[in-house]
């Protein structure tokens, strides 16, 4: 069976392969050429910027060594404290609680789904959300 985790490296690749071809991006047309939902393109960039691949200029993605570690890793960092003491909770709740948007809930997500310190697993609701837990 294929992890949550799985698909976010597949997306990230895929995000990857996109930019490598096209160049640089706005995120809306990221999402439009991937196909992917929006919280999968903010995991995939996440991912991404951990492996130090994509970078962020003049509200366009682009290929090269990332200029998002101050801010997503620093965000990675909130995530893991508060999943620690608080133990599995969802993305939106994380954010509420780390006070970061829920789009950078999801990079930093990412990020340490990269790292390999989190398990993921998507939650059956009208709007897909996930449950967060520390490995």
């Amino acid at each position: 069976m294929k992890k949550l985790i799985d698909e976010f490296g597949w997306n990230a690749g895929k995000v990857w392969t996109i930019l490598s071809t096209k160049g640089p991006l706005r995120e809306d047309a990221l999402l439009h050429t991937t196909r992917l939902s929006e919280d999968e393109l903010w995991t995939a960039i996440g991912w991404l910027a951990r492996e130090n691949k994509i970078c962020l200029e003049n509200n366009m993605y682009k290929l090269g060594q990332t200029n998002l570690t101050p801010k997503v890793g620093t965000d990675a960092g909130k995530i893991w404290n508060t999943v620690a003491k608080q133990g599995e909770l969802d993305v939106s709740m994380i954010a509420k609680i780390t006070q970061i948007s829920e789009f950078d809930a999801y990079c930093a997500l990412g990020w340490l789904a990269r790292e390999n310190k989190v398990e993921c697993k998507k939650l059956k609701t009208k709007e897909p959300k996930i449950k967060v837990t520390l490995k």
